[in-house]
Parts: structure tokens; C-alpha cells; sequence
């Protein structure tokens, strides 16, 4: 059973660490700016890919040509390390712990402390996927299953539920109940 709990979180407000430069760190530093463009990240390796070089010209991205130390945490919320050396990777989950940052091990989901989803977005709606790190190439395709069958004209419905949510009046619960039944329409399509 996955006992996951799903969050998304407000990147643009938080630092995120990653920890590797090579082909591991450019998918991590991707995905991140992919969900969250305006993300604050510092990047550390000794040698850094001429892509991730670039995509620090146009994103609040900070390269730090060294090798990983732990004073790289102070001030850091997030990290996500993957690097191709695995003792690197065990100290920087060591030095995690320690200071009870929250950090993520690429291809090493017993070290992890969070997962990184496949996502599916359309406009507004995120959907998130999770496999409890058994299969990402799972969550890959079906992820591309979702792509492909949900409609295009989501954001408009998304908008036309935020001006009704914001109209309605009553308490919490009242609202809770006319908006499921707005959207009961949904589940016989």
C-alpha cells in the first residue's frame, strides 16, 4: 500500500539544493523549473553540463563549481541529489538527517525522504503521480494515458468553478456540498 502523502509545494518560496551536474542533475534541475520556473535552486558539482549553464542564464539558478560540502545546506530547505557517486549521495542524506532538511536520492528510494512524481499538467490542474518509487517508467506512461485523454478546455471549467466558489455564500460545509453537486455532472460523462 503507498502510505505517500501527496503536497505540492510553493518552490518560488523555499531553497532548493541539488546536488550534481551531470545527466542525473539536468533531469532533477528540469523537472523542478518544468513545475516550478521561478524556483530558487543552488546547484553544486565540479563539473556542471553546458545545458544546465544555459538554463541558469534565465532562471533563478545559482552554479557552484565545487565539490559537495555540507556548509552548501545553510539556508537550504529542499535537496535532491544525484550524482554519480554514491558515497557523495549517502553523506549529502547523512548531512540531511543531521539538519533535518528533506532530501530526495536519485535511484535510491530507501534514502529518500520524498519521491519526485511523473506530472501531468494541463493548464491549471496538476496531477501527480506515484508509484512508492516501484516503477517510474510506470508512472511515465500512464502519465502520458492521462495526457492524452483529458480535454482541452480544462482551464475554462477551472475558471468558471473558482467565479462560482467565490460567489457562494454560507459556510464551509454549505459551499462544500453545492460545489459537489455542481460537479457531480463530472462523474456521468
Amino acid at each position: 500500500m503507498n502510505t505517500l502523502f501527496p503536497i505540492f509545494l510553493k518552490l518560488e518560496h523555499l531553497h532548493t539544493l541539488i546536488v550534481g551536474g551531470g545527466n542525473v542533475g539536468l533531469e532533477k534541475l528540469e523537472a523542478v523549473l518544468k513545475n516550478s520556473p521561478k524556483a530558487k535552486i543552488t546547484l553544486v558539482a565540479p563539473e556542471i553540463r553546458e545545458e544546465i549553464r544555459h538554463l541558469a542564464q534565465s532562471h533563478d539558478l545559482t552554479l557552484v563549481f565545487e565539490k559537495y560540502d555540507s556548509q552548501y545546506l545553510n539556508g537550504i530547505d529542499l535537496v535532491i541529489a544525484g550524482t554519480d557517486d554514491k558515497s557523495v549521495n549517502q553523506q549529502v542524506q547523512i548531512d540531511c538527517k543531521t539538519r533535518k532538511v528533506l532530501v530526495n536520492i536519485a535511484d535510491t528510494p530507501d534514502l529518500c525522504d520524498f519521491y519526485l512524481s511523473s506530472v501531468v499538467q494541463k493548464d491549471d490542474l496538476k496531477i501527480a503521480i506515484s508509484t512508492n518509487g516501484k516503477s517510474p517508467t510506470f508512472a511515465k506512461r500512464f502519465r502520458e494515458i492521462l495526457e492524452e485523454i483529458l480535454p482541452g478546455n480544462l482551464q475554462e471549467t477551472l475558471d468558471n468553478l473558482q467565479a462560482i466558489r467565490n460567489k457562494l455564500k454560507g459556510d464551509f460545509q454549505d459551499k462544500v456540498q453545492k460545489l459537489n453537486e455542481i460537479t457531480k455532472v463530472m462523474r456521468n460523462q
